[in-house]
């Protein structure tokens, strides 16, 4: 069936004949022909009545929920007041627990093996600390860990074991340059820092695997600077040393010593012993990292 067609309200019908025209003196009408009161569309009566209920659903959601909170500009006594309140309720770690975690991931274990009187059994000959200051693999560590040993070992953060080579010496600093076999796909170089402001009092940390338990970490301060150390045998004497009260123990020899930032400022070397035992007094040694940076060919700061 077809769809009726679809007119306009307006009055004027096309190619309808105009009204005929009434006399002037003829005013009056019969009352048959009085027009009728005129109806209301039915679209109108149903725009009105949708009108009127939704008006009184927005009177009712005015007077059920509260009114929208006026946004309000914070000022920077709000922000410090917010500052403070999560300083006093935050639980933040210490600067020293900041600092291993930054350089942990670039502290390796290193041992040295040979072997043995009778030639048969492989023995351990030096048993160290290292830290990568290049992610390819190089490390620092002390040359009186590896000097004597056949075969280098270094067990990575993450647990990976490497054979490794010496590439480089600085005997005069007691420092050895390793080149690592394998690496861990994460590998993490430590980051190194100038000592040019580096002072007494500063506080440090030595990371490392002292008798070979760790990572372990110490901290304590530096005690003095351009200090010079002989060792015990009486056949070297090193200069310009770094003096620090961080407990260091036989197996922290070549791990870093670092700032409460993480970053390396000297790599240990020797701890003062007045006796045979070999154990810390409060004393300890470290090569400033510009001497260690130097013997790795690394530019100076």
């Amino acid at each position: 069936m077809r769809k009726p067609a679809l007119y306009s309200r307006s009055s004027r019908v096309s190619g309808a004949s105009p009204p005929s025209p009434v006399p002037a003196h003829d005013t009056a009408v019969p009352a048959a022909a009085a027009p009728a009161a005129p109806r209301t569309p039915r679209r109108l009566w149903r725009l009105t009545g949708l009108l009127g209920l939704l008006g009184l659903v927005a009177l009712l959601i005015g007077l059920l929920l509260p009114p929208f909170p006026v946004a309000r500009k914070l000022s920077q006594k709000d922000i410090d007041a917010a500052v403070l309140r999560t300083l006093e309720t935050a639980s933040l770690p210490s600067p020293a627990a900041r600092a291993y975690r930054f350089v942990e991931p670039s502290v390796v274990r290193v041992m040295g093996y040979g072997r043995g009187k009778d030639d048969k059994d492989e023995i351990e000959r030096g048993v160290g600390s290292g830290v990568v200051i290049v992610d390819k693999g190089l490390i620092l560590t002390n040359l009186h860990v590896v000097q004597a040993a056949e075969r280098i070992e270094v067990i990575f953060s993450g647990g990976l074991e490497s054979g490794a080579s010496i590439v480089g010496v600085q005997p005069e600093n007691d420092l050895a340059v390793l080149q690592a076999h394998k690496i861990p796909d994460d590998l993490v170089a430590a980051t190194m820092r100038s000592t040019g402001d580096l002072a007494p009092g500063d506080q440090v940390m030595a990371v490392g695997y002292p008798f070979g338990i760790g990572p372990s970490a110490s901290a304590g301060v530096v005690s003095g600077l351009k200090r010079s150390f002989r060792s015990p045998e009486g056949k070297q004497q090193m200069n310009n040393l770094i003096q620090f009260d961080a407990a260091a123990n036989p197996g922290n020899s070549g791990g870093p010593l670092v700032t409460m930032e993480g970053h390396v400022v000297g790599i240990v070397t020797a701890i003062l012993n007045p006796s045979q035992q070999r154990t810390f007094i409060g004393i300890g040694f470290a090569v400033p990292i510009e001497n260690a940076a130097s013997a790795a060919g690394l530019p100076p700061f």
